[in-house]
């Protein structure tokens, strides 16, 4: 696939040398501004307050219906700004819509996506809406989170220490498999059964991992507990992983036979061509915390039913990044994209159902 063609989250050399590269962040007030493998940013609004903010794509995904996309789009709005500590407090939303949507399509889909935000006491305070020619399923526009929290209690994935211990919730390619699930019912239920089907589609609600990062957070932030948090989403935990490293300047040192993930999510990512390990994998949490914190912060997800498992250690910058594999250390590398994107789509063009 050519660089210009890839499909999802552009390549880290572009984002830095094309847009990164042309941003001014000197404004004094900001206190995290863009940065590769980081999930929000934040300003000063007073000397004890911050206001932070992370923005991402809305979607509608035909094949899984409404209701389901738009519970969707609310988690992942929701899972990059929790990585911050702070519950979300308002959204900004704008929908570039396709012609052929109806009316009562989107209100369905805006009902779905408007009870998440009630459910989470979160305020729309602004938007747009519209229907473009060009515009197309599954991208539909964009949402901001933003919230207000003391200076002291704010983190981000730039924050991981030397010697934290890694923790991950949940297992990996929770969203992408759950997704195919949905959208291939038929295919999946022919190839594997009826009962494995249904076992695979419960999970698609474990695609938010916001009690996940708030119930960890509760233990203490910095230096009392966590220190930084990423969610696993394109590129799986792999990219995640990596892009930790960045945002931190640290090595890791990571046992890839403790990352969990269930024998239903490896099966349907060996049939639909995807390596578990680098995709999509919305509703799990990385979380870096301190030694001393590290069963405290198990012992609190635990007590409300989120599993966890430590799966490795932050390293110093100069050891690199490695991931443990039948007894030898191999370095952690990721694709230039992730694939599910176009096994999705591969799928759609067999007619698959």
């Amino acid at each position: 696939m050519k660089e210009n063609n890839i499909v999802g989250k552009v390549r880290r050399r572009f984002l830095e040398d094309v847009i990164l590269s042309k941003i001014n962040s000197e404004n004094p007030e900001i206190r995290t501004g863009p940065k590769h493998g980081v999930d929000t940013g934040a300003i000063n609004i007073s000397k004890e307050k911050v206001m932070v903010f992370s923005t991402d794509p809305l979607s509608i995904i035909p094949s899984i219906g409404l209701e389901d996309s738009g519970w969707l789009s609310a988690q992942i709005l929701f899972n990059d700004f929790v990585t911050c500590s702070l519950p979300p407090e308002y959204v900004t939303l704008c929908f570039n819509l396709p012609p052929k949507i109806t009316d009562d399509e989107f209100k369905t889909y805006w009902e779905s996506l408007i009870k998440e935000f009630d459910r989470l006491d979160v305020s729309v305070i602004s938007g747009h809406t519209g229907r473009y020619v060009g515009c197309d399923y599954s991208i539909v526009g964009s949402g901001t989170i933003m919230g207000v929290c003391d200076i002291n209690h704010y983190i981000n994935s730039s924050m991981a220490r030397t010697g934290d211990s890694v923790i991950i919730t949940k297992g990996i390619a929770i969203e992408s498999t759950s997704v195919i699930a949905k959208a291939f019912p038929k295919t999946i239920a022919k190839q594997f059964g009826k009962n494995f089907l249904e076992k695979i589609q419960k999970t698609f609600h474990q695609c938010s991992a916001v009690k996940d990062a708030l119930i960890a957070s509760s233990v203490g932030v910095g230096s009392e507990g966590v220190t930084a948090m990423h969610d696993i989403t394109e590129g799986g935990v792999f990219g995640a992983l990596s892009e930790l490293a960045s945002a931190s300047v640290k090595g890791l040192l990571i046992e890839k036979k403790s990352i969990p993930i269930s024998d239903e999510a490896e099966k349907t990512c060996s049939f639909f061509g995807l390596n578990p390990y680098t995709t999509l994998s919305s509703g799990s949490m990385l979380i870096t915390v301190t030694p001393e914190k590290e069963i405290e912060v198990i012992k609190a997800l635990k007590s409300n039913d989120i599993p966890s498992t430590i799966i490795g250690k932050v390293t110093a910058p100069k050891k690199g990044c490695y991931i443990l594999e039948n007894e030898s250390k191999k370095p952690l590398t990721t694709p230039d994209y992730d694939s599910y994107w176009n096994a999705f789509w591969k799928a759609t063009q067999k007619g698959w159902s």
